[in-house]
């Protein structure tokens, strides 16, 4: 009987705590994604639940033979991720590297590279909106240079490197910081034998460094994949996905599709395809940058 109560009350203690968690969980996450699966395959305007109009793959065959903007925004969205995840963890390390050293001034650097990660989407973007548009110009006027006369938002390409710009600036720190934590835990000794072996920072960097924080590497490679390819608050306030449509990311035309143009099936099964292409690419790079942490 006390044993039996005991369990009684550790079930109890788990329902209380863990319960309410998990039923919103399935409320707000579970519930939504398995209705999604469903209205992939109706035509539907999000409004009336008791119109929705079975269809089959007929919303699966119009998004591949038919829909030339959705997969304008794939590539823009694909070419945007691997340009921006590059560029962020190249800089992210960097200043890792720089900032794990000695210096007296490294906290509050490590605070200042931090804190664009803590500004939201949408309000990052229209501060950059306002940089580029007004303060750019301002500064090109009153000093000539050509990098600042340049129409940032204005242009396909220009507009491109906007974004990457505003997202490299947002994420960097945030992966600076994981790429610190990983370099403390870096055993000196290693770095101490490889010098009086007559290794150069190069050699220590490419056999010490780098196989000790691939765990970390995992994880920044995963994070910034998974964000670019969701980038939509940045893309709707820097360009909208102007001009014309040519930097529309897959967010924001799942977005336009479903709650614009009132057509939720269509946008829902769009959603779908965009969440197996997601999940298969991060699930692979996971494994690949996992198997080299295991050859390490």
């Amino acid at each position: 009987m006390g044993t039996r109560g005991k369990r009684w009350s550790e079930w109890m203690q788990q329902t209380v705590f863990v319960g309410p968690g998990l039923l919103f969980f399935l409320l707000i996450v579970v519930a939504p994604f398995v209705m999604g699966f469903y209205y992939t395959f109706t035509e539907w305007n999000g409004l009336d639940l008791g119109n929705a109009k079975w269809t089959g793959m007929h919303n699966i065959k119009r998004i591949f033979m038919e829909d030339d903007r959705f997969w304008t925004a794939f590539r823009f969205t694909a070419k945007f991720t691997v340009v921006s995840v590059l560029i962020t963890n190249l800089l992210a390390f960097s200043l890792a590297m720089l900032l794990n050293r000695t210096l007296k001034t490294r906290k509050a650097l490590r605070t200042i590279f931090f804190l664009p990660n803590i500004i939201g989407g949408l309000l990052l973007g229209y501060i950059w909106y306002f940089i580029f548009v007004r303060g750019f110009s301002t500064i090109g006027d009153q000093t000539g240079i050509g990098f600042f006369d340049l129409t940032w938002l204005g242009t396909p390409n220009t507009a491109f490197w906007g974004i990457v710009i505003v997202f490299v600036w947002q994420t960097a720190g945030y992966m600076m910081i994981i790429y610190i934590a990983a370099l403390v835990g870096v055993p000196k000794e290693l770095s101490e034998a490889a010098t009086i072996d007559g290794a150069n920072r190069l050699q220590m960097l490419r056999s010490i460094t780098i196989p000790m924080i691939m765990p970390a590497i995992t994880i920044c490679l995963f994070l910034t994949t998974s964000n670019a390819f969701r980038m939509f608050d940045l893309n709707l306030s820097l360009t909208g996905g102007g001009p014309g449509n040519a930097t529309e990311s897959i967010a924001l035309n799942i977005y336009r599709e479903s709650l614009t143009n009132n057509r939720y099936g269509l946008g829902t099964a769009k959603a779908m395809i965009f969440f197996i292409g997601v999940a298969a690419i991060t699930v692979t790079q996971v494994l690949l940058t996992k198997r080299k942490e295991v050859e390490e």
